[in-house]
């Protein structure tokens, strides 16, 4: 969709009016038949399978540099690609859910993670994480991110709670790191980005560094058993959900300015952005409501608006979301009139969206919730899950054909992963605790 054929009225005015006259989601009417599935060992059974067959997925992903490499669409790690940051922790987190469920073979990778995130990719002269390092092992020239560094808390997270060395160590760094470079007091929420000596600040601020800070806070808190990190994700929440989602009709405002005004506007000739696509990502509003469910159970005396908000943003994603081009699978973007800008599917998506329908089935009990938990599953299952080659398609067509738009290759494990535990576990604590609880 070129700027023209955008509706010249003020963009955000759709979406703050709330849903309109949209048809719902498809599946099944009227409750599904028998027990729930969440509670069903047939069910569980299926997803410790999936669960090991994910995590048999890598083939010689360990980068000569150190770190995990990108994966191709056959699990092969890319030697001449650059080790990204964000995937090495990832990796790092999924390898510790793997070894807390029982999974022989993680603890290798666990440990080989958080040596690349305490060598290489750690910038010993000005502090923090690099962005990710170059095929011949020099530092990206890339800002340094709290979207990496939220996820390098929940590697280190992670590893702890394995009892892996260095885990608690790596913990405590990437926690100083996090509080003291991105957080932003007055704000209540963490800046973007900054230059490599941490002198620059990028003046924007966006929604999905902070969700995912919201994500490694609560498995930090978790883990060392500090409340300040449940409240600093509350906080965030707050200001993004309960304050500007709400004000927008539920559709999730993901770019702002330094005084944290919307753009709504951002990256216009970048649709298909990955990390910052142009209008509102339908994903993010299926993983916030997770998230918040996660938040309220994990809070002495959490306020109503979570359980408020996830239901609405649940609600809002399937309603406009699902389908909104009349093809089975939720679009990866629309614009602010809930019209589909970017219509390919992402794997990621398909996965919140069944994280999300888990935590509320098990939240509320609602046969609703129950059916598209179940639908769910049917699509990820036909539309994803690559039973040739391994792992899930990263992304597929509208009409269901793999493809790489917004993503080239079968990335990291990270949200199919927890595809198969979230329905299988409590609300909280977050997995890896968790797990290590059990």
């Amino acid at each position: 969709m070129s700027p023209a054929d955008r509706d010249p009225r003020d963009p955000l005015a759709a979406a703050a009016a709330g849903a309109r006259d949209h048809r719902p989601g498809a599946p099944p009417a009227g409750p599904p038949p028998g027990p729930s599935w969440l509670d069903a060992p047939g069910h569980h059974a299926w997803l410790k399978a999936e669960l090991a067959r994910l995590l048999a997925f890598p083939h010689a992903d360990r980068h000569p540099q150190g770190g995990f490499a990108w994966l191709d669409a056959r699990g092969r790690g890319q030697a001449n690609a650059p080790v990204r940051t964000w995937i090495t922790a990832r990796q790092t987190h999924v390898a510790a859910l793997g070894h807390l469920h029982g999974v022989p073979g993680q603890a290798p990778r666990i440990d080989h993670g958080v040596a690349a995130l305490t060598g290489p990719l750690h910038d010993a002269r000005h502090g923090g994480w690099h962005g990710g390092l170059a095929p011949d092992g020099a530092p990206l020239e890339e800002p340094k991110s709290a979207y990496d560094h939220a996820f390098v808390v929940l590697a280190a997270a992670s590893a702890a709670a394995a009892g892996r060395p260095g885990g608690d160590a790596l913990l405590e760094a990437a926690l100083t790191t996090l509080d003291a470079r991105f957080w932003d007091d007055a704000a209540q929420r963490c800046v973007e980005s900054w230059d490599r000596a941490w002198t620059t600040c990028e003046p924007y601020r966006g929604a999905n560094s902070n969700m995912h800070a919201v994500e490694a806070l609560l498995a930090a808190g978790d883990v060392t058993g500090d409340p300040q990190w449940h409240q600093r994700a509350l906080a965030i929440a707050t200001a993004l959900i309960d304050d500007v989602a709400r004000a927008h009709g539920w559709r999730v405002v993901e770019h702002f300015d330094a005084a944290w005004t919307p753009l709504p506007e951002h990256h216009a000739d970048q649709p298909d952005h990955p990390f910052r696509p142009y209008g509102t990502t339908v994903g993010h509003w299926l993983e916030w409501a997770r998230l918040l469910l996660h938040l309220e159970a994990s809070l002495p005396d959490p306020p109503a608006w979570l359980l408020e908000a996830a239901t609405a943003l649940f609600d809002a994603a399937v309603s406009v979301g699902w389908a909104a081009d009349g093809r089975p699978g939720f679009v990866y973007t629309l614009d602010w009139h809930d019209r589909p800008v970017v219509a390919g599917r992402l794997h990621w998506v398909a996965a919140e969206a069944i994280g999300a329908a888990a935590a509320l089935t098990r939240r509320l009990g609602a046969p609703s919730h129950e059916a598209w938990y179940r639908a769910l599953w049917d699509h990820a299952a036909s539309a994803f899950r690559d039973p040739t080659d391994g792992s899930w398609h990263h992304e597929v067509t509208p009409d269901g054909d793999p493809a790489g738009g917004v993503w080239s290759g079968k990335p990291d494990l990270y949200h199919a992963v927890q595809a198969t535990l979230l329905p299988r576990l409590a609300l909280a604590p977050a997995l890896a605790p968790q797990l290590a609880q059990r």
